[in-house]
């Protein structure tokens, strides 16, 4: 099997890509956390800047709702920010002071879902505004990642509480005990089979949740791979950022995991995204942008 990887490079450095999501349009969105901006890259790979209204609000993670509004996480500034359509920018600061906000995901009803690592809850705002928050069972569990699943339950990782947690749209949580104890679960995705998948930072696995909570694992070959963020991709294919082996992880339907080198050393890769399956999109902290294309796969 072949592959092909490509690195963009962005025109400042130091920008701190972190966050990606591409919309079903193809535009890539991705978060500059050290610059305080937001960037488009669209078809052409002509690239937009938007400049966050509050500094150094440290802005992660993103993702385009079923509108076509952006919405993103300020984990210093303490927002939940909004670009619409139109490239106007909102912010809506949350009730708690502190809370760190950093996985953003839309729910079933078109509201938007978030995760406040500090303070300990899950929230969801609406279009106009309105937050509301659910506090988490166990202190300090550092609720991270955050994604719709086939149940229409909204699933996150726990970092600190080694967990899953899932919470209905009436605010009504379970929590998930993982296997390997002290795995630091980060990212988290819905998959192709109607279960969640998610990767275990400290722990070195990938693991596979279903809806009524039975947790499968598969160990990654490269120790100490530190694996940050997840998506589905073609068929039953999961496809994972290894940010201490600086390599992009494959997961195969035949529950193989693949892994393909970047080719800049310590590029620090975190978000990673795709529309169709096969283009896979990811944030390289060294102000790079990376795309990988299979080829030649038989």
């Amino acid at each position: 099997m072949e592959y092909k990887l490509q690195e963009l490079n962005l025109a400042n450095q130091d920008t701190g890509p972190y966050g990606i999501t591409v919309s079903d349009k193809g535009q890539v969105w991705v978060t500059l956390h050290k610059a305080n901006k937001i960037i488009c890259i669209d078809v052409d790979e002509q690239m937009t800047e938007y400049s966050l209204p509050t500094p150094d609000a440290k802005v992660l993670c993103l993702t385009v709702s079923s509108e076509g509004d952006v919405w993103f996480t300020e984990n210093a500034a303490n927002k939940i920010g909004r670009i619409t359509k139109e490239g106007i920018i909102t912010e809506h600061t949350l009730p708690y002071p502190n809370s760190k906000p950093f996985g953003i995901t839309e729910g079933p009803n078109g509201d938007i879902w978030f995760t406040e690592m500090d303070g300990n809850r899950i929230g969801h705002i609406t279009e106009d505004g309105k937050i509301r928050e659910y506090e988490l069972p166990n202190k300090g569990s550092y609720p991270s990642y955050i994604t719709l699943g086939p149940d229409n339950a909204l699933w996150f990782t726990e970092n600190q509480n080694n967990a899953i947690g899932r919470i209905t749209e009436d605010g009504q949580i379970t929590e998930f005990k993982i296997p390997t104890p002290a795995s630091g679960p980060v990212g988290i995705t819905k998959g192709n089979d109607d279960a969640l998948w998610f990767v275990e930072i400290i722990g070195n696995k990938v693991g596979r949740i279903t809806t009524s909570g039975e947790i499968t694992e598969f160990k990654i070959p490269t120790p100490n791979a530190q694996p940050h963020a997840i998506i589905a991709g073609s068929g039953t294919d999961l496809w994972f950022t290894e940010w201490g082996a600086n390599k992009i992880g494959r997961l195969t339907s035949n529950k193989v995991i693949e892994e393909y080198p970047i080719q800049t050393a310590n590029a620090e890769p975190h978000g990673i995204s795709s529309v169709d399956g096969e283009t896979i999109w990811f944030a390289l902290e060294c102000d790079m942008i990376g795309k990988l294309t299979l080829t030649n796969e038989k």
